[in-house]
């Protein structure tokens, strides 16, 4: 800290001077530094402004940016659920159809040709669920031919090791606990020969055995089939257990969607969070900062007239040789 030494009558060191250059030169490098920090909007623009909070404040960046990493990756999931939920509404809503095809088919008012047309036209819909299902993409993937999984990460613990959330769509899911087919599968797809199989068999569809829509389409005046009066009964029950089924995995792809939103708002709020926290470190005050700035131009003007006072000094003595 400076300390007043008049220097008495000596004129080869001019001390005062110097205390008033030494004020001046804080001052300056006060102003720099609070000019510095009001255009940049940081206290903390080196590792030298506060080593602590400069170390702090970059481990607290580099989790924030983990966090937004992980918030992309719950929004692609999401893009997954709900692109394979809407499918999934659709295949609902047109086995609905073809279930209310085979049971107008079963009332006696309706003759052969009427109950051939009503298969014929359920066939198409059973089509429709064929485009659906292969029509499904996300990321170059099909989501609903039984073999789709994908791993997301959507958080992390204190050591970066990953927390991540699967989104399973394929036949091995137990969670489905789909009845009426083997080893709880379910997969949308046809082989070419029919609308269903799991695995390449060609008996079953959305884990119903026995149900093959490819069937619907083989109906006619001489052969009623599926639609016939002995199986018209085990149709409508399989149907109604394709639906249910159906209903299970969107059941599902719902679950997982909810811990997605959940996990959204979680993230969304800690990345909010860390903000703040790298904020309240690294951020400069700006009204803080505009008052040390003006003190220190108040400072700088003082040093001045202190500097050119202490410098008219030493030519007071020079009268002594007059």
């Amino acid at each position: 800290m400076p300390v007043a030494i008049s220097g008495g009558s000596k004129i080869r060191t001019n001390i005062p001077a110097e205390n008033a250059y030494n004020s001046l030169l804080a001052a300056n490098n006060n102003i720099a530094l609070r000019q510095l920090r009001l255009s940049t909007g940081k206290r903390i623009n080196a590792a030298s402004d506060d080593v602590a909070g400069y170390i702090t404040s970059r481990a607290l960046a580099a989790r924030n940016s983990s966090l937004k990493s992980a918030l992309n990756a719950v929004g692609e999931a999401k893009n997954v659920t709900a692109i394979a939920q809407d499918a999934l509404d659709n295949i609902q809503g047109l086995i609905n159809e073809i279930k209310t095809s085979a049971a107008t088919a079963s009332s006696g008012a309706l003759g052969t040709d009427e109950k051939v047309a009503l298969a014929k036209g359920a066939y198409r819909l059973a089509q429709q669920i064929q485009f659906i299902t292969d029509s499904t993409v996300f990321g170059g993937k099909q989501l609903l031919q039984g073999a789709y999984t994908g791993d997301w990460t959507v958080g992390f613990y204190a050591d970066n090791t990953l927390l991540e959330l699967e989104v399973n769509i394929s036949t091995d899911n137990a969670d489905y606990n789909i009845t009426g087919g083997a080893s709880n599968d379910f997969n949308l797809n046809a082989t070419s020969d029919a609308l269903a199989a799991v695995g390449g068999v060609t008996s079953n569809f959305a884990g119903v055995e026995g149900l093959t829509l490819e069937d619907l389409d083989s109906i006619s005046t001489s052969d009623l089939g599926i639609f016939s009066e002995a199986n018209i009964n085990t149709t409508l029950q399989s149907l109604s257990q394709a639906i249910d089924n159906v209903n299970k995995v969107a059941s599902y792809i719902g679950g997982i969607e909810v811990r997605l939103n959940s996990q959204e708002s979680l993230l969304t709020s800690q990345i909010t969070n860390y903000n703040a926290a790298i904020s309240r470190i690294e951020d400069a005050d700006v009204a803080t900062e505009q008052l040390e700035l003006i003190k220190s131009q108040f400072l700088q003007q003082s040093s001045l007239i202190s500097l050119a006072q202490a410098n008219q000094n030493p030519q007071s003595f020079l009268q002594l040789f007059r």
